[in-house]
């Protein structure tokens, strides 16, 4: 089995072309005929994730977000960035980074943010046509609590669900929280997309301070942080690998990747 099963199999779930323009995803370090010994999934591609790799044997790591993004012009392990690049071609580990495209399929990241919460009657939140197979795909996804809470409860039940020690939120209106619009990872632009749906809160990340006056007493804004967004991708991509390959080790990265920290 080479690197090319696995990320010929991960473009069927999450084509690239579903990428946004800016980013950039595939298989960012080595080579697409190397035969795979094991495939260790993680958040992000760290040094101490090409160590882990290498503690267990694994020669390609899918990461959700990509080390090399804004582009590379020396490799003399300056930067993090640099020095990850440098481990994982001494090592012979490969690196593939799916983000945005990940994104912007209904079962990605924001459709498993759904499945933590346990929303139902789910829709994508900021809908856009793919020309190529005619499916709907886009950021975000929008449903609903099966039982309507108050905004305390409701912000205890997200902080408990989604394992995060702090979340900063706009006013409380003194309504209900029935209807909730999610998106992984930085979602300040959706905002408005989640009032013109209706939705009682709107979960994501890296809101900034006027972002919150975007509220403007309609809708619950909770950023409960980038990584705590996000975290539980890397177990959505664990589940679709083991159900496609048996004939080596898909591992779920153990090292948290967060570098914010809360005291």
């Amino acid at each position: 089995m080479k690197i090319q099963n696995v990320t010929n199999y991960l473009e069927e779930l999450a084509p690239l072309s579903y990428a946004e323009s800016f980013d950039n995803v595939g298989l960012l370090v080595g080579n697409y005929n190397t035969k795979v010994t094991g495939v260790l999934v993680t958040l992000d591609s760290l040094e101490a994730t090409v160590d882990e790799a290498i503690a267990k044997n694994c020669n390609l790591i899918v990461s959700f977000h990509p080390i090399i993004f804004g582009g590379l012009k020396k490799l003399n392990g300056n930067t993090y960035v640099e020095r990850v690049v440098l481990k994982a071609i001494k090592n012979d580990i490969a690196i593939y980074a799916m983000h945005t495209a990940l994104d912007n399929i209904k079962d990605g990241v924001s459709g498993k943010i759904c499945t933590v919460l346990g929303l139902k009657n789910t829709e994508i939140l900021i809908p856009k046509s793919n020309l190529k197979t005619q499916e709907t795909i886009g950021m975000g996804m929008i449903g609903e609590l099966e039982t309507e809470m108050n905004e305390a409860a409701f912000l205890q039940f997200v902080k408990t669900t989604m394992k995060t020690a702090c979340i900063r939120h706009s006013e409380l209106l003194g309504k209900s929280i029935k209807k909730v619009a999610v998106l992984g990872g930085s979602g300040s632009f959706a905002i408005e997309n989640a009032i013109a749906l209706n939705a009682d809160a709107y979960i994501s990340s890296d809101f900034k301070y006027h972002d919150f006056f975007k509220a403007e007493k309609q809708i619950l804004l909770t950023d409960i942080g980038h990584y705590e967004s996000e975290q539980f991708t890397k177990n959505l991509l664990v589940e679709y690998l083991t159900k496609k390959f048996t004939n080596f080790a898909v591992i779920l990265s153990e090292k948290s990747t967060n570098p914010i920290y809360y005291s």
